[in-house]
This record gives structure tokens, C-alpha cells and sequence, in this order.
């Protein structure tokens, strides 16, 4: 088992101290997509699964789903946290085993999910589910001091609902003088770059898990594709994900390490439970923003 660089009191302690720091944002990897990002005290948590309910899930059945890494933190002891940002409801992304838990330990927690699923987080989390706030893909909501906006993700297609909100997502989070980029599960598709490049974007979170298989299509991005699109869009640093938690297709980073090497992309390997600090470095190439629309759910637009 890989037992993260702190766990459980030590990394609860970290999370706390590290509001000394001021003016900077701190990250901590909880592993597959799972991050959890402090500004200005505010704790924010992006897709996190921290139980074992996908595993209890596929045992017996011949696609087991073993975990390889250790719990980082239990959600009930995880307080100080405002948000959870869920890039869809898939059971390793919206986690009832997670977000219910992290709801007692935050009573004023909200949920930020796709506008196409607000209907299956409900009936995912039941009664207890913390208030949710939707967005679309080329909107925004605003709540406290950050604005979500919603970018598509295709996996491996762009999907919608009948009414044309978006059921998978990532997301450009602003605060202050930071943007952030969280892919969600995504293959590369048309409109990503130009979608994400309205944004100076500081730090972005890819996925490497992509695998090619014959009988299906890839739905996510694998080293080399993550590496060049973090450069692409001018990341100023990039951060993997997507690895070291189940025993099956477990990709390893270092094709994602070489690819950034060679394009000259800035990146980091945060080891579970690793806290990263930084302060808003920007790439000059990068773009910058342009105002979008706030999400509304009565436009009725189709889209």
C-alpha cells in the first residue's frame, strides 16, 4: 500500500497551520483527482473520494477495483471546508461515502456540480446533500470568493441533457489573484484550448490515466496529452492526477514527467497527502479573461 507523507492528525494540522501563510494558495493531493485547495482560510475540496465504496463495489466481480493507497484523511474529522466542486457524479468524483460525512463536519458546506446532474447528486446524496449550486459549460456561478467556470469535457463525447446542461465538466476557479483548471475526466477535444485559454491560468490539475483499448474509445487524456496541453494553454505550473489508487490501469507519470521535460512545462509530482504552496506566477503567453455569462437555469437556451 502507498502510505501518503501525512495522514489522518498530522495532515488535519497541516491543513490548519496553513493559514500562517497568507497571500498564496495551498494544495494537497488526496489522491486519483481528488485536491484540496486553501485560500484566504477557505478550504475547497475538487472531486474528492476518500472512502472505499468503489471498491466494496466491484469486489467479486471481474472488473475489482483493489485500492493500492491508503486513506489520506477521514471527511468527518476534515472541518474548515467550504466547497466541494464535483466535475460529475461518477461514484469515484461524487462519493455519498465522502461528501455526506464532510456535510456533518461542515454543516455550511455547498456542492458545485454540472447543471445536467443536479437531479443525480440528489438522489445520490438523499436529504442530507449539502445545497447545490449548478453551472454549464461557458457560464459561471459566484459564491463567497470564487467564481466557477464551467469548461466542457468529453468523455469521450461532450454530453448533455435533454435540455442541454452539461452532465461532465471542468472547471476555471477564481479567486483573488489566482485561476485554477481542473480538467475533470477528459480526451482532448475541439474547444478545450480556446475555452480555457481566456484565463492566465496558475495552476492546472490533468489527468494521465488515458488508455488506449481496441473494443472502446479513450475517455481521458493520457501523459504526453497532458503535458501538451497544460503548455498549450500556458499553464504556469501543471499538476497529474489520476493514478496510484486503483490496482487496475494504474498509469505511471513518468511519460507525463519526460513530455513536460521536453516541452519545457513546468510541473510537479505531489506525493499523497503532500501540501504545495504557491503564490500567482503566470505564464506571459497566457491569455487573459474575457467576461462570460452567469449559469441561469430558466434561459431555456438549449444549451
Amino acid at each position: 500500500m502507498i502510505v501518503p507523507v501525512q495522514k489522518d492528525e498530522e495532515f488535519l494540522s497541516d491543513f490548519h497551520e496553513a493559514d500562517k501563510v497568507t497571500g498564496a494558495i495551498h494544495i494537497w493531493w488526496l489522491g486519483q483527482s481528488g485536491f484540496l485547495v486553501k485560500w484566504d482560510g477557505c478550504g475547497l475540496l475538487i472531486d474528492p473520494y476518500l472512502s472505499d465504496s468503489v471498491s466494496r463495489f466491484h469486489e467479486g466481480t471481474e472488473t475489482p477495483r483493489k485500492r493500492i493507497s491508503e486513506r489520506v484523511v477521514d471527511p468527518l474529522a476534515l472541518g474548515g471546508v467550504q466547497y466541494v466542486v464535483c466535475t460529475s457524479t461518477a461514484p469515484d468524483r461524487l462519493d455519498p461515502e465522502t461528501i455526506l460525512p464532510l456535510r456533518a463536519a461542515n454543516p455550511t458546506l455547498k456542492l458545485v456540480v454540472p447543471a445536467g446532474e443536479v437531479a443525480a447528486a440528489d438522489a445520490i446524496l438523499g436529504a442530507a446533500a449539502p445545497p447545490i449550486i449548478p453551472v454549464n459549460a461557458g457560464t459561471y456561478a459566484k459564491s463567497g470568493p470564487f467564481d466557477f467556470h464551467g469548461i466542457n469535457a468529453a468523455n469521450p463525447k461532450i454530453r448533455r441533457d435533454e435540455l442541454g446542461n452539461s452532465k461532465e465538466l471542468g472547471y476555471v476557479i477564481m479567486f483573488g489573484p489566482f485561476a485554477i483548471f481542473h480538467s475533470g475526466e477528459t480526451v482532448w477535444h475541439t474547444h478545450l484550448i480556446k475555452e480555457v485559454r481566456r484565463w492566465s491560468v496558475n495552476l492546472a490539475f490533468l489527468p494521465i490515466n488515458g488508455a488506449d483499448h481496441p473494443d472502446q474509445a479513450r475517455t481521458s487524456m493520457n501523459g504526453f496529452d497532458a503535458a501538451a496541453l497544460s503548455r498549450a494553454i500556458s499553464a504556469s505550473l501543471v499538476i497529474p492526477c489520476h493514478y496510484d489508487l486503483f490496482e487496475a490501469e494504474n498509469p505511471d507519470p513518468g511519460e507525463f514527467s519526460v513530455c513536460c521535460e521536453r516541452l519545457g512545462q513546468r510541473f510537479r509530482l505531489l506525493k499523497l497527502g503532500q501540501r504545495m504552496t504557491m503564490g500567482p506566477i503566470t505564464d506571459p503567453t497566457a491569455g487573459k479573461a474575457l467576461p462570460s455569462e452567469p449559469y441561469s437555469g430558466d434561459w431555456g437556451l438549449g444549451y
